[in-house]
């Protein structure tokens, strides 16, 4: 009997709660609070902090904390605005820090 294979997805690293799925990767070379980033175009069971505007290595973003649904630790920030630019395509996505993720389904 053949076994059913889900889709590859990424966890909270502190409770497992499935935040985000493989195929929504756009990069994974950004630079996040605690070391390596991945940009994802959508994330699920998370919680939107409060906009703030922040200086990154890129200019400067109007972003807002993510949270997880569950446990709350702090996953990364969702991009509301960007400021320049060459910057616009980061708009509505998120980063997912690299160290606060693990991954689930990956057989």
């Amino acid at each position: 009997m053949a076994e059913m294979i889900g889709p590859r997805l990424y966890c909270c690293c502190n409770c497992r709660n499935q935040v985000a799925l493989h195929d929504d990767i756009i990069a994974k070379t950004f630079q996040g609070r605690y070391g390596r980033g991945f940009l994802f175009s959508h994330a699920m069971n998370i919680v939107v902090g409060p906009k703030e505007d922040r200086r990154l290595m890129t200019g400067l973003h109007t972003v807002a904390d993510v949270y997880c649904g569950d446990c709350r630790e702090v996953l990364g920030w969702k991009y509301e605005r960007a400021y320049e630019a060459s910057q616009k395509y980061k708009e509505g996505k998120f980063i997912l820090e690299k160290s606060k993720i693990v991954k689930e389904n990956w057989w």
